[in-house]
């Protein structure tokens, strides 16, 4: 884990840097967003380890994700965004679902 989070720290600081130094590669204006994900548990379990974060990040549950299915909170550090986000049973079981239809149908 402490790996993990390492070298995505290390590759954040890569990117900017380079970025820095070579103004003439193109970045777009539109957000950046670093998606993290608990582990895989209990809707009650991802919850709380989302409970957590949010305690850390000192943000709120963000209301409009939850009738998708998602617990989730973020904070934004100008147009880059950490997002965490439990995708609840319900949620995954409805993609699972659609899923499984994915190459069933021909509409020709």
């Amino acid at each position: 884990m402490r790996d993990d989070r390492t070298a995505l720290i290390t590759g954040l600081l890569d990117l900017a840097a380079f970025l820095e130094a070579n103004p003439e590669v193109p970045v777009s204006l539109g957000t950046v967003t670093v998606h993290q994900f608990p582990t895989h548990g209990s809707d009650a379990e991802m919850c709380a380890q989302v409970d957590k974060v949010a305690a850390v990040l000192g943000t709120e549950i963000d209301p409009k994700d939850r009738p998708y299915g998602h617990y989730a909170t973020g904070l934004d550090f100008g147009p880059v965004r950490y997002q965490f986000t439990a995708i609840l049973a319900a949620a995954r079981a409805r993609r699972q679902a659609d899923d499984s239809y994915r190459g069933c149908v021909d509409p020709a």
